[in-house]
């Protein structure tokens, strides 16, 4: 699979899980790096960005929730939360601070690197996919879609999204005024059907609705089925 050379970093302090999951992702092409904290990861990562971000949860110093808060108040990297606690709390705390993605251990390698591909997969295909139907700009309020740089801009200033809020505002706004089902976000934004869990669209929503302030939308629910972007006064 072609990764260009994408930078990965993970932290963990399980020292076989680190060596594991990075043996695996370089050997389908990824740039990884290791770190046994999230401290560590994240003042590598005010040095030099990476790509995607690979967070346990429970880490020495400051846990995987902390780390990916502090990520999304400097940039809208992916990021993929590990953790050995299965809860639906825990799922979305990590899902409700920004993360992409969540994975429960015990995982198997080859499972990550789905989740990994699986994100990458809907950026880049972003970049490249042709749309001959689609318009070429789409208005909403006062959000236009710029397609060629991935932003959605309020009044000209690009909003700060993640990729996952970008896709699924994008494909709100492609879809505008018409009732988008959470099975339809969930097959086309993050690429999976009954593995992402339903409550990953409601989170994304519920950050959007927060970001959406003063831009002339509102995404309305469909009670029983989904979501509506629809025009404010």
């Amino acid at each position: 699979m072609q990764t260009e050379s994408k930078r990965i970093y993970i932290a963990d302090d399980d020292d076989n899980i680190r060596q594991i999951v990075k043996t695996f992702l370089s050997s389908d092409g990824y740039a990884v790096e290791d770190f046994p904290t999230g401290d560590l990861l994240l003042e590598r990562f005010r040095q030099t960005p990476c790509d995607l971000a690979i967070l346990d949860v429970m880490m020495p110093g400051s846990d995987g929730f902390t780390v990916c808060t502090e990520l999304r108040k400097i940039s809208t990297v992916p990021i993929i939360m590990l953790t050995a606690r299965d809860s639906e709390n825990d799922y979305a705390m990590g899902l409700g601070l920004g993360s992409d993605d969540y994975i429960t251990k015990p995982f198997s390698a080859m499972a990550l690197l789905m989740r990994v591909r699986a994100i990458f997969r809907r950026i880049d295909f972003e970049s490249r996919k042709h749309e001959p139907s689609a318009p070429a700009a789409v208005t909403v309020g006062r959000l236009t879609l710029d397609e060629d740089r991935r932003h959605i801009l309020n009044n000209g200033t690009p909003l700060a999204l993640t990729p996952t809020e970008y896709e699924v505002l994008k494909y709100l706004m492609l879809h505008k005024d018409q009732a988008v089902s959470r099975e339809e976000l969930l097959n086309t934004v993050w690429g999976f059907e009954s593995v992402v869990e339903t409550r990953a669209t409601d989170d994304t929503v519920r950050r959007l609705r927060q970001k959406l302030g003063g831009c002339g939308v509102n995404i309305a629910a469909v009670w029983g089925y989904g979501f509506r972007l629809e025009e404010t006064a």
